[in-house]
């Protein structure tokens, strides 16, 4: 007497190569769909808990960029990348052999060869692009942003007539200040690194530099002070003009009888190249020369600064595909200096005009038909124009390109370490209503130069006073200096 044949298991009707498919877009879906329900709900466990832990990291934008701008992070990012293509690969070959095994259907070598490309290059590439992108952020950040907080600038001169407004805490624990010596036997405070919440106001100050061909060093034709409070998120900007002379300096630096900087204030980069020894400090001489007359102009500490070469914008703004500006009234400049050393007559319409990245840097730089502060606005106009009109995936796409112009034309002192404290400040900081302050004639003319030189004498101690009255009380300020919020640029009619 024979026994009964054992049913066989039923054949699968997953065809092996969908089974894959489907794991390498969500590995344990390939099993479930052969019938391998717990290997399944292994890799299912698996896929929650990857998510999970991406959720607790990545929870928020602010944890986004964060990550992105922490060299640690991105390192680890990059493992993570690739521990998930060989996830993905393993649970894609798994979900093929599962369904294999019991499936019906057979698949042909030429096939399956055919099959596993197609099913590798769709895994591949996504992981691929993100790499791109990994790797050249890490480069933009560790190439541009200092590495050492503890050497870095973050060191700042504690100067000015302002007290401790944006100075360090100097109840922090474990942090105490050091000096400098200066060129003439007496030295310069520094203040000690600290947290951004230790701090009255965050000042930064923004330089355009003018490399220009013909000129020899580097002109800070742009000087804008971003001043933020780290708790309420109040912010201002100080915007100084290139052509006030005779600028107090900081205690400890300068050879100058008249205890001032006494030439055009545009030109303390140079200066600082110049004369090493009149401009002492934990950064460059003439780092030291830009943050440490601008502080003392102003009367508030300078914590970092970041300057860009505006010939920079020429090909950022290309990459973007140029940038839409209404210019208010026709621009005739008889003498604009050219990139190659020599002058032409430059004519800019009135009206809306899309401009390529040449079109807009002649527009930002000209000055002949106006002046420095009409400069100064449109300057900014340009800059505020071009953030606003940025496309994300025109970003994406152009992201290689950008980086390398960053990297070309961006100095800094920020550590790469406080980045994500700046980040973190984002969400706080509002935007929508800096009180904007220029310092500009005839409100803050004191008197002419009595020497014959060009420039003008500026009245220090009532900047000060606006400075700090913007500080204690931006309402109030606005009010009684008549200055404006979040100030417009010009608007087609």
């Amino acid at each position: 007497m024979t026994s009964p044949e054992q049913p066989s298991a039923p054949a699968s009707s997953v065809n092996p190569i969908l089974a894959a498919v489907a794991s390498a877009l969500l590995p344990g879906l390939g099993q479930f769909l052969a019938g391998e329900r717990r290997r399944a709900a292994y890799f299912f466990i698996a896929d929650a808990v990857i998510l999970a832990v991406l959720l607790f990291f990545f929870h928020d934008k602010v944890s986004i960029l964060t990550a992105f701008v922490r060299p640690s992070s991105l390192v680890l990012m990059m493992i993570f990348n690739i521990g998930m293509v060989a996830y993905r690969i393993w649970s894609a070959d798994d979900a093929y052999r599962s369904a294999a095994a019991t499936s019906a259907d057979t698949v042909g070598r030429n096939a399956g060869i055919v099959a596993a490309l197609a099913i590798g290059f769709v895994i591949l590439i996504p992981h691929a692009v993100f790499g791109y992108y990994e790797i050249v952020q890490y480069s933009l950040v560790t190439t541009v942003f200092g590495s050492d907080t503890a050497t870095a600038a973050s060191d700042v001169p504690v100067v000015g007539g302002s007290g401790a407004t944006g100075t360090a805490s100097a109840d922090a624990p474990g942090e105490s200040g050091t000096t400098v010596p200066a060129a003439d036997g007496s030295e310069t405070a520094i203040a000690p690194p600290t947290e951004f919440n230790d701090l009255d106001r965050l000042n930064i100050l923004l330089i355009g530099g003018d490399f220009g061909v013909g000129r020899t060093g580097i002109r800070t034709d742009t000087m804008i002070v971003v001043s933020l409070d780290p708790e309420t998120g109040e912010a201002a900007m100080f915007q100084v003009p290139r052509n006030w002379t005779q600028s107090p300096l900081p205690a400890g630096m300068g050879i100058w009888d008249c205890d001032c900087y006494p030439e055009l204030i545009n030109e303390l980069w140079i200066a600082g190249e110049r004369w090493p020894e009149a401009f002492p400090g934990p950064g460059t001489p003439s780092e030291n020369a830009v943050k440490g007359v601008i502080s003392e102009f102003l009367g508030i500490p300078i914590h970092y600064y970041a300057m860009v070469n505006l010939d920079g914008f020429v090909e950022l703004i290309d990459a973007f595909g140029g940038v839409d500006l209404y210019v208010p009234q026709k621009i005739v400049d008889d003498e604009y200096p050219t990139l190659d050393g020599g002058f032409k007559q430059l004519v800019i319409e009135e009206g809306q005009q899309h401009m390529s990245g040449e079109e807009s840097l002649e527009y930002a730089r000209t000055r002949h038909a106006d002046s420095d502060y009409y400069r100064m606005s449109r300057q900014r106009c340009v800059l505020e124009a071009l953030l606003e009109q940025t496309d994300p995936a025109n970003l994406l796409l152009n992201f290689g390109k950008i980086a390398d112009v960053v990297k070309e034309t961006t100095e800094t002192d920020i550590p790469v370490d406080v980045l994500p404290q700046l980040v973190e400040l984002l969400p706080k900081a509002d935007l929508e209503n800096v009180v904007s302050v220029r310092f500009i004639p005839p409100t803050y003319h004191l008197e002419y130069r009595d020497d014959g030189k060009l420039g003008a004498i500026a009245n220090i101690e009532l900047v000060h006073e606006h400075v700090q009255l913007v500080i204690d009380d931006p309402e109030r300020a606005v009010i009684e200096l008549q200055l404006t919020e979040s100030e417009e640029c010009p608007q087609a009619p």
